[in-house]
């Protein structure tokens, strides 16, 4: 394995439903870019124990041509596929769930486990590289302990997006069972948005000059502008940005679990709203979310009816994408 130049993980952190299968599955249309969705769950659903054992090409990952050939590539001698899913779930429970990420950021891989945890990662991310020839990988596992642990991978160089959604609009998305995914209560969703935003927003503050905050309003009001963002946050050249206006055109991808919207290609028009949640969500619930997401939610930007107004221009950072090193995070 050469790790003499270092592979760049471009990380989207916070808490699920909230756009980032769309925004990596944008990023993965650029040349040397590669999104592999949640990562973190390839083990279990491989072996039939996750969500879904569907690759984004359609092929379950075990008969997909990259999956199958990175699962063996990483699997240690010896060991079964269900034996070495067993092995990897086993230490992703005991020290990277979200509860673990301010003790990785303090101590990081200070015993066994997590170093055997990271020793596989670092395989995993580089036999990708290998696979596909990806110079840059896009992870949006948003498991926070995982984020946490990627400065310790050898040969790789982590870029951080703390990726916010409006959570009354997260627990909107949350109400109806969507083909693998289950519904959750508002209360319960906002519960996790909270906890996984603060862990989120601990490792962007730890990395602040390779961290970006993003809204998801952000990206809709301005998708073109916020790439552009994103590719110089990561040193690639924005001439690759595949947004024409609000379109993109979208291939197959072989993303690892994430929204069922990961299926859809070709021409894909980005919405510029993200308000479905002011006449669909039921006023308990709203008012369930905005109650427990207090004051996160005025911290990052949201009032009562919403979020504060957007448009940056082009090639611009919008509203709701800083750079935390300059103290705003």
């Amino acid at each position: 394995m050469d790790t003499s130049s270092p592979l760049t993980i471009l990380c989207i952190t916070g808490w699920c439903r909230n756009g980032s299968t769309i925004i990596g599955n944008v990023l993965n249309e650029i040349p040397g870019f590669f999104h592999v969705g949640e990562l973190h769950f390839l083990w279990r659903n491989s072996v039939g124990e996750g969500a879904n054992n569907l690759c984004g090409c359609g092929e379950t990952l075990t008969r997909c041509p990259v999956w199958s050939e990175i699962l063996e590539t990483v699997r240690p001698a010896g060991m079964t596929a269900h034996e070495h899913a067993a092995a990897v779930i086993r230490r992703q429970l005991s020290c990277v769930r979200t509860r673990h990420t301010w003790r990785v950021l303090g101590r990081g891989p200070y015993r066994d486990d997590i170093r055997e945890h990271a020793a596989l990662m670092t395989r995993t991310y580089h036999a990708i590289a290998e696979r596909t020839g990806a110079r840059v990988i896009v992870d949006t596992t948003k498991i926070p302990g995982e984020a946490a642990l990627l400065p310790h991978l050898d040969g790789v160089r982590p870029y951080y997006v703390h990726l916010v959604r409006d959570p009354r609009a997260v627990a909107h998305s949350w109400r109806r069972p969507k083909e693998y995914v289950y519904a959750m209560s508002a209360a319960k969703s906002t519960a996790y948005w909270d906890g996984f935003n603060l862990a989120s927003r601990a490792i962007t503050r730890r990395h602040p000059e390779r961290s970006l905050l993003l809204r998801y309003e952000d990206f809709a009001a301005d998708p073109a502008g916020t790439i552009d963002t994103l590719l110089r946050l990561c040193g690639a050249d924005p001439a690759g940005n595949p947004v024409r206006d609000r379109a993109v055109e979208l291939r197959p991808n072989h993303t690892v679990t994430g929204n069922p919207d990961r299926f859809r290609t070709g021409v894909t028009v980005i919405r510029d709203r993200d308000d479905a949640w002011r006449t669909g969500l039921p006023a308990t619930a709203r008012l369930a979310a905005t109650a427990l997401s207090w004051p996160l939610l005025r911290h990052y930007g949201y009032r009562h009816g919403g979020p504060l107004p957007t448009g940056a221009p082009r090639g611009a950072p919008p509203p709701g994408l800083k750079n935390t090193a300059k103290g705003r995070h």
